[in-house]
């Protein structure tokens, strides 16, 4: 077996500290790998700009989150559908049907050694419902939360058929400590949106019962967690975990190989190749639900032409899509219709062939010249300096630049830092096309899909019509599951039609790994890694 052994230099460049700024063991040795008590991890994690949970709406930032924080109930690798216990040991319909009561476990513990009772669950709620952030809009069904007595809680809703209970699964409903975050100025009442000021504590701090506490949060630099030995699974296997900023993929290769980080996960596909000789790295893979999307404006003050359906329509059918999967990404994903992932009720790839766009030029430059614009137009394709699943955003621009210009679309490419991008893209201030991501807060076609017609098409200047509001509701909420996917593929079709949001890809997660790491449990719930669970050999 490889043991990893940093020195002092290397590991305070490693972790972008000076090394008078770690702390030492006994005999002056840094805090290091060598002692296999410190999980180091390489991602790029430049789009982290909070870490408190209810206001985190941003790719890497869960797979934080679910290390230092537990939900009411969790989903687990093999089995997507159905919750399975955490913080509640049970639920049920409440009296009246109108919602859930669950049934707290008892002798939880947060990192501060309180115990957890139902008016923190109730606490947690009420600030995530009144802070009326992206996160308030996936548990919109939830009316209020009820305490029963210390162990017990209700779930009012307001649509009872309403699909909750996976999405309560996800790291934004994460159980905060009351008393914690009452001290550090959070808010629970109608107040919160204006008044609550814990969010800069959350950032450097956590107040869950996870596995972990965050110690210390760099933007672009690192996020350190610590054991909580106190978690009622059982004290995780490691005293540290490091998650370090590497935005270059061939710096992460180069620290995967030395034994510098124990798993690299933005290597692309050439890189991903090179390491089948690798005796000390294996890549762990899984399907994701994520995907990679380019959102298009109709506001014509951006762009006069993108207010035109055959235009959209027109950009649809230029891209080269198998080029993207094949080429840039390996084979190493799928791509779905809409919003909808590959592999949820009412999507295939089936389906996705059927009413998805395909590249069709000769179709592209028709529709251009129907519109008008037989001789193209100019338009801006705004980017996050930053890579997603194996590939840099920077080099997806640059293909779509050279698939648009073969129908005469002369696309100016805007990198931006991912900060920037998100304020640009979520005030709907963007001047033609944006690159961005789609994780799943939880597994729920109710989230895919009413975000599509709430918040992004708000973003993309859609008025979106009363009877696809409505088709979004009635397929929500049948109960029959047949049903609900001719429902879910009536939805895509009209959403593909509208045509403001390109799915590019669905990833498969190729992450490289230490063979000194023997469990490395991914998953596609939306947090990527149980950081919690992962092992050494």
């Amino acid at each position: 077996m490889t043991v990893m052994s940093l020195s002092r230099r290397d590991l305070a460049r490693l972790l972008g500290a000076s090394a008078a700024a770690l702390p030492l063991l006994p005999g002056g040795q840094a805090l290091a790998q060598s002692r296999r008590d410190t999980l180091v991890l390489g991602i790029d994690i430049s789009d982290t700009i909070t870490l408190d949970p209810v206001r985190q709406a941003q790719y890497t930032p869960p797979m934080t989150l679910a290390a230092c924080y537990d939900t009411l109930m969790t989903l687990e690798a093999g089995d997507l559908v159905n919750p399975k216990p955490s913080l509640a040991t049970k639920w049920e319909r409440r009296p009246g049907g109108d919602g859930w009561r669950f049934t707290l476990r008892q002798g939880v513990k947060f990192v501060s050694g309180a115990t957890m009772t139902a008016e923190d669950v109730k606490f947690t709620f009420e600030r995530l419902i009144n802070m009326k952030d992206q996160t308030q809009q996936y548990i919109k069904a939830v009316d209020r939360v009820e305490v029963v007595d210390a162990d017990t809680v209700d779930f009012v809703l307001n649509a009872p058929n309403a699909p909750i209970l996976s999405i309560l699964c996800n790291p934004g409903c994460a159980i905060l400590e009351k008393a914690v975050l009452l001290q550090h100025g959070g808010v629970q009442g109608v107040e919160a949106k204006d008044q609550d000021k814990a969010t800069d504590w959350l950032n450097g701090n956590s107040a869950g019962t996870g596995p972990y506490r965050l110690l210390r949060w760099e933007r672009n630099g690192q996020i350190q967690l610590q054991r909580n030995p106190n978690h009622w699974r059982g004290a995780p296997a490691f005293e540290r975990v490091v998650i370090r900023h590497l935005s270059d993929s061939a710096a992460q290769l180069l620290a995967v190989r030395r034994g510098d980080v124990h798993a690299a996960f933005n290597l692309i596909p050439e890189q991903i190749a090179t390491l089948k000789a690798e005796p000390n790295v294996r890549v762990d893979r899984l399907p994701s639900l994520d995907h990679v999307y380019m959102a298009l404006t109709q506001n014509p003050a951006a762009n006069p032409a993108l207010v035109k359906k055959e235009v959209r329509h027109a950009i649809g059918h230029a891209i080269d899509y198998d080029g993207i999967l094949n080429n840039l990404l390996g084979g190493a994903a799928l791509r779905a219709a809409h919003f909808l992932p590959i592999g949820v009720n009412g999507s295939t790839e089936a389906v996705a062939r059927e009413i998805g766009f395909h590249q069709d030029l000769d179709k592209a430059k028709q529709l251009l010249q129907a519109a008008g614009l037989a001789e193209g137009f100019e338009m801006e394709i705004a980017y996050g300096q930053a890579a997603v699943a194996g590939i840099s955003y920077q080099v997806l621009g640059q293909k779509l630049q050279s698939d648009l210009a073969r129908v005469g679309i002369r696309v100016r490419l805007n990198p931006m830092d991912q900060v920037n991008l998100r304020t640009v893209y979520t005030q709907g201030r963007m001047a033609g096309g944006v690159l961005t991501f789609w994780n799943p807060p939880a597994v729920s076609n109710d989230l895919w899909a009413s975000a599509v017609v709430e918040r992004v098409a708000r973003r993309v200047g859609w008025d979106v019509p009363a009877e696809m509001t409505a088709l979004t509701r009635r397929a929500a909420e049948e109960q029959d599951l047949a049903k609900a996917a001719d429902l879910w593929v009536e939805w895509q079709r009209k959403a593909v039609d509208q045509a403001n949001h390109f799915i590019l890809f669905q990833p498969i997660y190729q992450i490289a790994v230490r063979n000194t790491v023997k469990d490395f449990p991914l998953t596609a719930a939306g947090w990527q890694l149980d950081t919690g669970k992962v092992t050494l050999a």
